[in-house]
């Protein structure tokens, strides 16, 4: 099959950059005057996530140093909902992952299952993690972006930390459920807004990233700023989310997929699938090939089911266990579902050039990503090349050449030759 040549190009994406993100931190918390709200010896529960936010271990780490500054005994909590396969140990390796350990962190790590029944909200009972309860107080850490499910003006930030995440399982299995009810969108917001009322929230940090990955805004918030400084900060997350250069692609190839990416693997937001309660958006992507599973996801491949094509070499990481319990949390059971799968990248590639109806595979629309969250490098075929040395926002690296297969028809992994997640 004649397979288009590939240009690759870089993708000016928008969004200021922060040089030193601990010093931030540290300096917005400091700036909250928390001094009046604590006792020393007091303990703090802080927040920890699962997803793959930039430099998230020196983020912890700064609010670590301030909260012991206060005179508080600070303890790091997972707050995952149901990832990780829903247990203690499992939620606390997935956090070694990101370089959050007890020596690292200066503190303890407390990862448990327990919860407390601490409200109700619409009929639907409010859950927390116990140890966060039990605690004095409650420090809220998580990064403001569009969610992957629904639309609203709060989506995935504190509000979601505080619901789904320090929900731990129990919470985020009530709370999917309801949400299929009454709509994600009220319901999420409705029992984080609860357990703000209920619990002992002293502060949250509220964390923007721009369309590289990096990060771009920090803002530490009281408790009754909450909603209003959340829903700004969507707004300019919203502005700067990456996204794929063009509106029409007869196929998306994508190198790697995980729950360190997006919680749905994949951003819908970015591919434009549907997605629970998100409606399908730009762009219109005819074929979609997934190659890999990023070894953070511990064999979690929620989102799969959003591909049209996958390789065996996937198929093969998958933890069912881990992705069964995160798919049956949410209720959508097509996120698990499997595509058809191929023993080598050539094979998936021809397959998906022979089903783009009349279009001729040599002049097929193709785009290649490392991943959602990686969209400050890509290759387009050559179809697109005229136009893309005409925008502005695009500068051309290399090509077109043609796309090399090894002696096994695989492709080589794209290696993002600019800022990459983890960089500080």
């Amino acid at each position: 099959m004649a397979i288009p040549r590939m240009c690759r190009f870089d993708q000016a994406l928008t969004g200021p950059a922060i040089a030193d993100v601990s010093r931030e931190v540290r300096s917005r918390v400091r700036a909250l005057g928390l001094a009046d709200r604590v006792k020393a010896g007091e303990s703090i529960a802080i927040t920890a996530g699962s997803r793959g936010i930039t430099g998230i271990d020196k983020i912890l780490r700064a609010v670590v140093q301030e909260c012991t500054a206060l005179g508080l005994r600070p303890f790091i909590v997972p707050a995952m909902g149901s990832h990780a396969a829903a247990t203690a140990q499992g939620q606390q390796h997935l956090l070694e992952h990101y370089g959050i350990n007890a020596a690292a962190m200066g503190c303890d790590i407390r990862s448990s299952m327990d919860v407390v029944r601490i409200a109700e909200v619409k009929g639907i009972p409010v859950f927390c993690d116990r140890n966060a309860w039990e605690a004095d107080h409650i420090a809220v850490v998580a990064r403001v972006k569009p969610h992957t499910d629904f639309d609203n003006e709060i989506e995935s930030g504190l509000f979601k930390m505080m619901s789904i995440g320090l929900g731990k399982r129990e919470g985020a299995e009530h709370y999917h459920r309801a949400g299929h009810d009454y709509g994600y969108a009220d319901v999420f917001p409705a029992v984080g807004k609860k357990v703000l009322e209920t619990a002992k929230i002293l502060f949250g940090l509220a964390l923007v990233e721009n369309g590289n990955g990096q990060t771009a805004r920090i803002e530490a918030v009281l408790p009754r700023d909450f909603y209003d400084a959340e829903k700004a900060l969507l707004v300019q997350a919203k502005s700067w989310l990456g996204r794929l250069p063009f509106d029409a692609l007869d196929l998306l190839i994508v190198d790697e997929m995980g729950k360190n990416i997006s919680g749905t693997g994949m951003d819908p937001n970015v591919i434009g699938r549907p997605c629970i309660q998100k409606h399908t958006g730009q762009p219109k992507i005819r074929q979609l090939l997934v190659r890999d599973l990023t070894p953070e996801s511990d064999g979690n491949a929620l989102g799969i089911g959003m591909a049209d094509l996958t390789t065996r070499r996937l198929v093969d990481k998958i933890n069912h266990t881990n992705t069964n319990v995160n798919v049956i949390t949410t209720g959508a059971l097509d996120l698990a579902k499997v595509p058809m799968s191929f023993s080598s990248d050539r094979e998936a590639v021809e397959v998906a050039l022979g089903m783009i109806g009349l279009t001729a595979p040599h002049d097929a629309r193709i785009v290649r990503i490392k991943n959602t969250l990686h969209l400050d490098e890509v290759e387009v075929s050559e179809i697109y090349e005229k136009e893309a040395r005409e925008r502005p926002d695009f500068e051309i690296l290399e090509g077109p050449t043609p796309i090399v297969f090894d002696k096994g028809g695989n492709l080589e992994n794209l290696q993002v030759h600019g800022f990459r997640k983890g960089d500080v």
